[in-house]
């Protein structure tokens, strides 16, 4: 990277003397606590949210290790699409306010208040409809620090070997408003952000988005600039430390050049394991655009950062902590899930967190498409049978009406780790019933808006689960909502219910609330393939009272299983008793 030398940038003064509490320096796991408000991300927007359009973000932030504190200056522009006569943002109250001011005016202390981390600004006029508003927010202090990263979010403060700082954000579960000031709903994503990350001489901060330079400050410090296209709010990420840096140019499928960018923490043996791991990413690249499409930030970067913590699929800037674990399977299945959410969470995005399994069902359903498009069948078929007994079914994994991520995923039940495993075979299921050419066509027009997408066709969208459905029978022509109702809006999976005697096998299909489900079943008799069709959820075949009889037997369907629901419950003995 090319350093520019520049004058100092200086950050509003009232933050370069901020210096948080002594007691607190510590940055102990967990604190500061959170409000409930805070700890909540895409939950209901507030009435005065509800006026605006959130165009764009420019957020200057410094990273200060020793203390583990931020300073931030973050100017926001907005539209209003009513008549408002307050501002309302998202922010952590442990990041106090310290200056305000909208359109270049400078507001009086008092003018703003955020008790809960609900930022409310009196703008001390009505703003009509269709006016531009612009905010500019001082703030700063102690940041909350992550318990268990990713899966519990905030800062995570670490150290390299040789005690240098090693610093990752990961806030998917919480949302954006941990580090700066935005409006925490999926579909508020701005048109652009803009970052400037200052940090300690020696250290880098690759983030999201086109690098645009770094400049080198008169005391040693940087200060890192990027520029991201339509980021998710939860995909923007603080990444810090001593990096050394491997990149490539990658010439798509499609003809267009994609910079590739890999930031590892360096020493003895690591530039070996870096190396092993960044040439995966152009055949992992050529997987996706060769089964779903064109990368979607190609004119960004596809940009993987080393993190403390496992990983996070930041947009452009994946997060990966998985120290280059081997998989049977060949690849490195965490940075492969990660890379997936750039269709599946960044290009798609949901509307509402009940839609949660769109981004996590599908991201992990592409291990096993991937298995198979290296290795064949065999390889497909035994990632999705590995996966099978995590299946909990203990409640819907789509409720039908607004979440928040914690809804979703923290809640009793399971339904957090059914939105990968019950949502990848799923989707599994769903390619055996309505076949390959449907299917990806599916998946093209809720992640492109278009079967035949090409770099520069297509933009970023919101999907919603009775999109998804609408799109299935768009693509095939039949009403498929009986498949979706008792697999994503019921919480038990079906049961086959099979019955061998005189001289026929016999099927019929069991579900909650005896919804109707007539998903074909193929059947092995002594050999022979006969596919039932199973109108009206019954079906049946000529089979000798001696034959021998596999039902489903390239486990094409998600079902209840008995083998399954005993080896589950024998899991849980065991735990129990350790």
């Amino acid at each position: 990277m090319e350093v520019l030398i520049t004058t100092r940038i200086l950050l509003a003064a009232s933050l370069l003397t901020f210096a948080a509490p002594a007691a607190a320096q510590q940055g102990a796991a967990g604190e500061p606590q959170l409000t409930s408000q805070t700890t909540r991300s895409g939950g209901p927007l507030d009435p005065a949210q509800r006026k605006l359009t959130f165009h764009s973000a420019d957020l200057q932030i410094e990273v200060l290790p020793q203390t583990r504190t931020i300073q931030g200056i973050a100017t926001l522009h907005f539209t209003t699409t009513e008549a408002t006569s307050a501002l309302v943002v998202d922010l952590d109250r442990n990041l106090p306010v310290s200056a305000v001011s909208i359109d270049g005016k400078v507001l009086k202390s008092g003018s703003w208040s955020n008790p809960e981390g609900r930022l409310s600004i009196a703008l001390g006029r009505t703003v009509a409809k269709g006016r531009k508003l612009t905010a500019k927010i001082s703030y700063g202090g102690m940041p909350h620090v992550a318990v268990r990263a990713p899966w519990d979010g905030g800062f995570v403060w670490s150290t390299t070997a040789d005690g240098q700082p090693f610093i990752a954000t990961a806030v998917q579960m919480e949302g954006c408003d941990l580090f700066w000031p935005c409006i925490d709903f999926p579909t508020y994503e701005p048109k652009f952000v803009d970052l400037h990350i200052t940090v300690p001489r020696g250290l880098k901060a690759p983030s999201n988005g086109a690098f645009r330079g770094v400049r080198t400050l008169k005391d040693g410090r940087t200060t890192w600039n990027w520029h991201a296209k339509q980021p998710t709010l939860y995909g923007i990420a603080l990444n810090v430390g001593p990096y050394e840096e491997l990149s490539a140019t990658y010439r798509s499928r499609f003809g267009n050049d994609i910079p590739l960018h890999y930031w590892y923490l360096p020493g003895p043996g690591m530039e070996a394991k870096a190396r092993k791991l960044f040439a995966e990413f152009a055949p992992t690249l050529d997987f996706f655009e060769s089964m779903i499409g064109p990368y979607p930030f190609g004119d960004e970067k596809l940009g993987v950062v080393e993190t403390p913590h496992k990983g996070m699929e930041h947009q452009t800037i994946n997060a990966y902590g998985n120290h280059y674990a081997k998989t049977v399977w060949g690849f490195d299945d965490l940075f492969q899930h990660e890379f997936a959410h750039e269709w599946f969470a960044n290009q798609l995005t949901v509307g509402n967190w009940d839609d949660f399994w769109l981004h996590e069902g599908t991201g992990s359903y592409m291990q096993p498409l991937y298995g198979q498009w290296r290795r064949g069948d065999a390889t497909y078929i035994a990632m999705l049978l590995q996966s099978r007994a995590g299946i909990r079914s203990q409640s819907a994994i789509v409720a039908g009406k607004p979440q928040s991520a914690e809804d979703v995923y923290e809640a009793k039940g399971g339904r957090g780790g059914d939105i990968y495993t019950k949502g990848s075979w799923t989707l599994h299921t769903l390619r055996g019933l309505i076949g390959d050419k449907a299917f990806f066509d599916v998946l093209r027009l809720a992640v492109y808006g278009r079967t035949d997408p090409r770099p520069g066709n297509f933009k970023p969208l919101f999907r919603t689960t009775p999109e998804f459905i609408s799109f299935v029978k768009q693509v095939t022509g039949t009403d498929y909502q009986w498949f979706f109702d008792v697999y994503l809006y019921e919480a038990a999976l079906p049961a086959l219910v099979r019955k061998h005697e005189g001289g026929m096998l016999s099927l019929e299909w069991k579900t909650p609330r005896n919804k109707p489900f007539p998903m074909p079943v193929d059947v092995l008799i002594d050999g022979k393939r006969t596919r039932l069709a199973m109108t009206g959820g019954r079906g049946s075949v000529a089979a000798p009272a001696n034959a021998h009889v596999v039902v489903d037997p390239q486990s094409k369907i998600l079902m209840q299983s008995n083998d399954i629901d005993a080896f589950q419950a024998y899991r849980a003995e065991q735990s129990g008793r350790q």
